[in-house]
């Protein structure tokens, strides 16, 4: 997506390639920066003056998910873990009787494993 591109262009873009964020590019292919769901939610917010009033009117359960996110048990093994954050962001956790306690973030397994993988090499260093 090049920087000039206007709202329409990159809301049709996101939406048909389901991204959640999109790199923005100069004209001389420079990266300038990404634009998120998040920031277009905003500046669309800001920009048309959207009503907060109005949108107490509107329950959340009437937005259409995009995607659905696959959940974890509290007892999943570390494989199923990685398998599952490698396809999302986060994976929601539940508990036994299906109650949500928590998420986990990809971030935080490529930390874990990040960290193993060093013990790991540490350990073979000293043997």
């Amino acid at each position: 997506m090049e920087n000039d591109d206007t709202l329409r262009q990159v809301l049709e873009k996101i939406e048909y390639h389901k991204y959640t964020a999109i790199p923005m590019l100069n004209k001389n292919g420079k990266y300038v920066g990404t634009v998120t769901e998040g920031d277009l939610l905003r500046y669309i917010k800001e920009k048309w003056f959207l009503n907060i009033r109005e949108a107490e009117d509107c329950s959340i359960s009437r937005v259409p998910l995009r995607w659905k996110y696959q959940t974890v048990d509290i007892n999943c093994n570390m494989e199923d873990l990685v398998d599952t954050a490698m396809k999302q962001n986060f994976v929601p956790v539940l508990d036994d009787a299906d109650n949500f306690i928590g998420i986990v973030r990809r971030s935080d397994i490529l930390k874990y494993c990040y960290k193993q993988s060093k013990a790991g090499r540490q350990k073979q260093e000293e043997a």
